[in-house]
């Protein structure tokens, strides 16, 4: 499709429900997304290699002294709609359309459903989940399994919000004047323009998760797009709400900044612990006093984790925001009930941690563990819809606590080495079949897994860490003990997946993403050109 007005190609062609979404219309406001704001966007992607490349040369990351006035002075963001007053519980998942019929009717607070690290940037996965989006805001959306069930919304639904990839991505079927389209904004344009209106009108809005952001200057640029976008759809001005999620290290060193550029448009903040974790290797990969120990090691509990979570609380209720936590990942077996008990009361645990520490709400998985989470943060609330009240005075972080990354009795393993190759193999496979949420013993994994895994896969090797028994790691073993893993997954495979499986294509993704010099900065990058 090229669409001569606003030199737009569209490729390959969209058919049947997805030409309801790629309309002439919503096309030119897309390429009207992308002339004003995508030179912007190229510019702050360019900041951020001077930045990395600084970092890399030994500059220590800080808190900036050219915005302390906005940290200073007293100011809050907006007031939030009332559908985002209570947040307790999210669910969150990808735009498949059983998957988000049994997420909105859950019994979580709201529904994120994902365009980014749940969802592989396959072309049909984009084309399918914004018509299925435009079918949930409508309440039209039904799926019926091939066994004849059906499945359709309840009267009661969980509130939506969208997250759009991050600002690092391309959409490359969509090109504007020859040059590919962002993927944020498409993500972003289509929804907001085939849904606004209809979301106001039902009482509700259309309100965002933003993803990867490593500076105030990104969250201004969110700010910008909001406000033109307002205004060519003839809505009031801070109707659009989002939540920026804290999953960059950068970023845990601006999250007021970035609060006060979105103060318009703001909803609060997300603790994103995987990638951010993720980050926290790229960016301090140099430095071999940064070398992190097993990635099961790495919990919420060590002192660098709760120095950033706890600077979240605070930041968020200083300026009247909303503290979202993390992400409880168990999938339930149907099999094994005790094993599922010992996990549910992991997640009571985790989840008593975040209401104990003064967030607002939490993220989970799978619709089993809505109530779960929902009875802890019922009993921390006692009958309040959020915790904005509790100020978390007596929280003080500095920068070296956040980059004191040291974690008491840390060690570097073989079991640690072999589950990071495994699962980023595993994932990766899932990932090229266009798969992005994918249970693995039992868990539910995302890119955001696969990112830190086979980074610290990279950190381990670059700098030659030790495993317990002295072994050094290098591409040697870490190359053996990848052709074991590859071979216990291909044996674990059901036939049908033995035959059109991505296995090798899989283990060969991985060595190139967590082998080779210099560390990809994403690896949807990277693994993008293997997708149709």
């Amino acid at each position: 499709m090229i669409t001569a007005k606003k030199r737009v190609e569209v490729s390959p062609a969209v058919e049947g429900r997805g030409a309801e979404v790629f309309t002439a219309e919503a096309l030119e406001f897309i390429s009207d997304l992308h002339r004003r704001f995508n030179p912007t966007r190229l510019d702050l992607l360019r900041r951020r290699v001077e930045r990395q490349a600084q970092v890399d040369r030994g500059k220590t990351l800080r808190f900036r002294p050219e915005t302390r006035r906005i940290r200073d002075d007293s100011w809050s963001i907006a007031a939030v709609p009332a559908d985002l007053v209570d947040r307790r519980v999210e669910i969150t998942g990808p735009t498949d359309r059983k998957m988000m019929i049994n997420a909105l009717n859950s019994g979580a607070k709201t529904f994120m459903a994902d365009f980014e690290d749940a969802n592989t940037p396959a072309w049909r996965n984009v084309v399918e989940g914004q018509a299925n989006l435009r079918d949930a805001v409508r309440r039209t959306i039904v799926y019926v399994s091939p066994e004849g069930k059906e499945y359709r919304l309840n009267p009661e639904v969980a509130t939506l919000l969208v997250r759009p990839r991050g600002w690092h991505l391309p959409e490359r079927h969509i090109r504007i004047d020859r040059e590919p389209a962002s993927a944020s904004l498409v993500d972003f344009g289509l929804f907001f323009f085939h849904n606004a209106k209809d979301l106001v009108a039902r009482g509700t809005g259309p309100y965002f998760y933003l993803p990867k952001m490593e500076s105030h200057l990104e969250a201004r640029l969110w700010n910008d797009v909001f406000a033109f976008a307002e205004d060519a759809a003839g809505v009031r001005r801070g109707t659009i709400k989002g939540t920026a999620l804290i999953e960059t290290f950068p970023a845990a060193f601006e999250m007021e900044e970035i609060l006060y550029e979105l103060r318009d448009h703001a909803a609060g903040l997300n603790a994103g612990r995987w990638d951010y974790l993720f980050s926290i290797i790229k960016t301090l990969r140099a430095r071999r006093d940064f070398v992190l120990p097993d990635r099961a090691q790495l919990t919420m509990t060590v002192p660098f984790m709760r120095a950033y979570t706890e600077l979240l609380v605070k930041t968020c209720h200083r300026r009247r925001a909303h503290a979202i936590g993390g992400m409880a990942a168990f999938v339930p077996s149907r099999k094994d009930p005790k094993a599922n008990e010992v996990a549910f009361a992991k997640v009571r645990e985790d989840k008593a941690r975040e209401a104990d520490d003064g967030f607002d709400g939490t993220w989970v998985a799978h619709p089993d563990l809505v109530l779960v989470a929902q009875e802890v943060f019922d009993r921390a609330l006692q009958g309040r819809s959020n915790q904005l009240g509790r100020l978390r005075d007596d929280v003080e972080v500095s920068a070296h606590d956040l980059l004191d990354v040291r974690v008491p009795g840390g060690k570097t393993t073989e079991a640690g080495l072999r589950s990071n190759v495994r699962v980023a193999i595993q994932y990766l496979e899932a990932w090229l079949r266009g798969t992005g949420a994918v249970t693995i013993s039992n868990l539910m994994e995302d890119t955001a897994t696969a990112e830190i895994a086979r980074s610290q896969v990279w950190q381990w090797v670059h700098h030659g860490a030790r495993l317990e028994d002295e072994r050094t790691v290098n591409e040697g073993l870490v190359r053996q003990i990848g052709d074991e893993e590859l071979d216990r997954l291909r044996m674990e495979a059901k036939p049908s997946a033995q035959t059109r499986g991505r296995f090798r294509e899989a283990r060969t993704l991985f060595d190139q993403i967590a082998l080779k010099e210099p560390l990809v900065d994403f690896l949807s990058i990277q693994a993008y050109p293997l997708i149709e």
